[in-house]
């Protein structure tokens, strides 16, 4: 049975404390609707990385200040799941661009691999670019990638041996939106699909 993209059970994160905190409604009182707060507000997800990119330049988080950032960690090998989600990543972003495209181009999406023995930054940006021309592509050094994983509660390892060569790479599967000040807000329902992703994007993006 395919073991891919399962996160390590052995390992705990702050995560999922994060995520099973309640949406928290403003205080009464007020005519205007209460704004709900993110779902990950206070959650330490996230943080500075230095990684590669398709072009073989530096890439850091505070790179990409001002602009909301939708993060996926997978590998470009990944037979099934990494595609399916990065897709949806794209679609949902284009389809967001139709209804409300100021709102789309505040947001970049990157994808971040978890396997830099294989995703070399042209294999990374090939990939990436496959999806979508705004996606960006990052790879890194083992280390780099390691302590990237680690900032955004990430489990990742090499997985089963293939027929003919290779190797899956088990990998935990969330998609997380940040805000223009890098700070985490809410995960992105790629498992729902396309319109599920756009919707979660509309409701957060302003």
């Amino acid at each position: 049975m395919n073991r891919i993209n399962k996160p390590s059970p052995a390992r705990p994160f702050a995560l999922g404390i994060a995520v099973a905190a309640a949406l928290v409604l403003a205080g009464c009182g007020s005519d205007a609707p209460a704004k709900p707060e993110p779902p990950l507000a206070g959650a330490r997800i996230g943080g500075d990385f230095t990684l590669t990119g398709s072009q073989g330049q530096t890439v850091r988080w505070g790179d990409f200040s001002g602009k909301y950032r939708v993060v996926y960690f997978g590998y470009t090998f990944c037979p099934d799941v990494c595609p399916t989600d990065v897709q949806r990543i794209a679609q949902g972003l284009k389809r967001l661009g139709t209804t409300d495209p100021a709102a789309a181009e505040k947001i970049v999406p990157i994808f971040i691999s978890v396997d830099p023995e294989r995703d070399t930054p042209k294999v990374v940006g090939e990939f990436a670019a496959a999806f979508s021309p705004d996606m960006v592509g990052l790879t890194g050094t083992p280390e780099q990638i390691a302590a990237a994983a680690k900032a955004f509660a990430v489990a990742y390892g090499k997985g089963e041996a293939q027929p003919g060569g290779g190797y899956l790479v088990d990998h935990s599967r969330i998609v997380f939106l940040f805000g223009p000040d890098g700070a985490p807000i809410a995960t992105l329902p790629t498992d729902k699909g396309a319109d599920a992703v756009a919707a979660e994007l509309k409701r957060w993006v302003s």
